[in-house]
């Protein structure tokens, strides 16, 4: 495994090692003493995965404090543009966005800590998120932002939208209740 920083202090790239032959492939999405090492988080109470088809966009989302998590979140079939948000107050990239390819083929995964809003749209004719995090999903915790407010450059003007994610509140219009802690976790 190799960690790489992005332009989100605290988001990473985790860039996995892929052990492939005639029969397929194999890949270590987990080691604790990696994580360890960077100071990244090693207990994940819950993990789960979406499956979704091609056009859909899921996100902008988070949980809020104090159930707020940090997630892990890679894909084993299928290709995504994914992208996280900060909302961390005081953070030196409050309001930017990064976005990232993650795909069953590359075997990169992303590591999204508290106050980072995430979302993907899917590429491929469809796709499976594996999602772990460190806190149990609480419905009343469980947010977002509008996915069409920030300068995101979905692959689809109209990509398919759950009802509850067209009503979430623009970014202009959030009171983020996250604020930025320099040098948690990593490099």
């Amino acid at each position: 495994m190799r960690l790489e920083n992005t332009t989100i202090p605290g988001c990473y790239e985790i860039h996995t090692e892929i052990h492939a032959d005639e029969r397929g492939a194999f890949v270590k999405t987990f080691r604790e003493d990696f994580f360890s090492k960077y100071r990244l988080e090693t207990f994940y109470p819950e993990e789960y995965y979406s499956f979704s088809k091609r056009g859909v966009l899921r996100g902008l989302h988070f949980q809020s404090p104090p159930h707020d998590h940090t997630k892990v979140v890679f894909c084993v079939s299928g290709e995504v543009l994914d992208a996280v948000v900060d909302l961390r107050v005081g953070s030196p990239t409050y309001g930017k966005f990064e976005t990232f390819s993650l795909s069953a083929r590359k075997a990169s995964m992303l590591y999204i800590p508290p106050g980072l809003a995430h979302g993907f749209c899917v590429l491929s004719e469809s796709a499976i998120l594996i999602y772990k995090v460190t806190t149990v999903h609480s419905p009343e915790n469980d947010k977002g932002i509008l996915w069409s407010s920030v300068d995101i450059p979905w692959p689809s003007p109209n990509p398919i939208v759950s009802t509850r994610d067209r009503m979430l509140p623009q970014l202009a219009d959030f009171e983020s209740s996250f604020q930025y802690k320099f040098g948690l976790g990593g490099v």
